[in-house]
This record gives C-alpha cells, structure tokens and sequence, in this order.
C-alpha cells in the first residue's frame, strides 16, 4: 500500500470511530492506533527503542 491509501483507510477509521463513539472514543480510537504504529515499527526493527528514551529523556550523544 503506498502512503494515500493507508492515509485514507486511517481517516476512514478515524472518521468512523468518531461517528460511532463520539469526540473520546474518537480520541482513545487515535492513541490506540499511534500505540500500534510504535509498536510495529519497533517490531519491524526501524525504531530504535533506546534512542527514543534517550531523546525523550533529553540525553545527548556525541
């Protein structure tokens, strides 16, 4: 899938969630997705996981 259809099926959801469940459910529908796109791209291997808490952690590397 390129990067417009995924873009549409995630409005598509999104937009269903809202229609559905309301403004929360709309809500918790986004950060559960945002949770699942973490996860996959941790489990892909294409997010470094300790560069991330370094990062949030406001470490530095040289």
């Amino acid at each position: 899938m390129n990067a417009t259809v995924t873009g549409l099926a995630v409005g598509a959801v999104l937009a269903f969630a809202a229609l559905t469940f309301g403004f929360w459910g709309f809500l918790l529908v986004a950060v559960f997705m945002a949770v699942g796109l973490l996860v996959g791209r941790i489990v892909e291997g294409k997010l470094d996981v300790r560069g991330l808490a370094n990062a949030l952690s406001g470490k530095r590397t040289s």
